[in-house]
């Protein structure tokens, strides 16, 4: 069965190999909250994909992950800097606020959906570190790949890495689809993590072919000190850890989270090029038609509201995008994309635009 929706990568199933991993755990007896041999030895391949000692702690969210993560490196007098459109400011009903008991994020505004280390250096020199009628800076939210598609290189991690250590600041991650970063970026997951910085990434792997599973990494374990509290308290302790564990075990086996991401990096490519040149035969500037460069597997593209209208009739699904301007919509490839929905997309858009 094919899907027409490109509203996002949340809209697709789960892989089999997860799913049968699940299935299996389902019998026997095991130890309760991640005391069990499975989640033992994830938590083992974890240290062994990143080539560090880290502490591990799974729950079933994206926002249980953020939240959670960044109430450990933050205290309720603290401040976070992040993007304004980010997920932990934009798309979380205020629970980075909720769970660190009441820290301020500092949301900046940064091209192509990214923070740049020289704005946030204009921030962290204003003088407030120290001052009571301030809150205090604490720390600093990445999202990788960042909510418009687009990647931070290794250097402009390393760069936003130096000022936290000279401000004294904790480095957050949100890898929500850090996988889809990794299969650009063709780099480990400790270059891109702990290597260039980072003390805390949450690890997605919902939106790459999980049915819920997230895990927070902690490369600092002084950072981890309180976590497994914060995460009972939340109600993320999950009794039957080892359903979470499968999930991880079968997403790290044989790569599959890679070619999860690898797949639809390349849909979210080809879709792309499809669009540029259908756009193409309408206005020779086909560039102008996207609003930022397609690096991972989400695409802002301008299209005409006459050829969204058809798109929607024949059953299309996506999102507009606001902040991109009245034509701006966004496209969202995942793991099961099939190419055959990506090419008739692009056929609809190039018949309108020819018409």
């Amino acid at each position: 069965m094919t899907s027409q929706n490109f509203c996002s990568d949340n809209v697709a199933g789960a892989s089999p190999e997860i799913m049968a991993a699940m299935s299996e755990a389902a019998t026997g007896a095991l130890m309760p909250y991640g005391a069990d041999p499975l989640s033992e030895q994830v938590q083992q391949r974890l240290q062994d994909l990143f080539e560090t000692e880290l502490s591990v702690y799974f729950v079933t969210t994206g926002t249980a992950a953020n939240a959670l993560a960044l109430a450990s490196i933050c205290p309720p007098h603290g401040s976070i800097y992040c993007h304004r459109e980010s997920h932990v400011n934009a798309d979380e009903c205020g629970a980075p606020e909720f769970f660190t008991g009441g820290a301020k994020l500092i949301d900046l505004e940064g091209k192509q959906g990214k923070l740049h280390a020289a704005d946030l250096e204009r921030e962290l020199t204003k003088g407030w570190t120290g001052v009571e009628h301030h809150v205090q800076p604490a720390a600093v939210s990445v999202t990788q790949a960042s909510e418009a598609g687009t990647l931070y290189t290794l250097d402009e991690l390393g760069d936003i890495a130096s000022l936290c250590t000279a401000h004294n600041l904790a480095l957050h991650m949100d890898g929500a689809r850090f996988a889809n970063a990794l299969s650009t970026l063709n780099c480990s997951a400790a270059d891109a993590s702990w290597r260039a910085g980072v003390d805390v990434l949450s690890f997605g792997a919902t939106k790459n072919g999980a049915m819920a599973a997230e895990a927070v990494l902690f490369f600092n374990p002084d950072k981890a000190a309180e976590f497994r509290y914060r995460r009972k308290r939340g109600g993320h302790l999950f009794s039957k850890m080892r359903f979470l564990s499968a999930q991880w075990d079968a997403y790290l086996t044989d790569d599959l989270w890679r070619r999860n991401a690898a797949h639809a990096n390349a849909m979210a490519k080809r879709l792309a090029e499809g669009l540029a040149k259908a756009l193409a035969s309408k206005s020779p500037a086909s560039d102008s038609a996207f609003l930022y460069p397609v690096e991972a597997n989400e695409i802002f593209v301008n299209l005409p509201n006459a050829t969204r209208d058809i798109l929607v009739a024949q059953g299309f699904a996506f999102y507009p995008w606001i902040d991109g301007g009245p034509q701006c919509c966004r496209l969202v490839t995942s793991f099961d994309t099939d190419p055959a929905d990506v090419d008739a997309f692009i056929a609809v858009v190039g018949d309108a635009a020819a018409g």
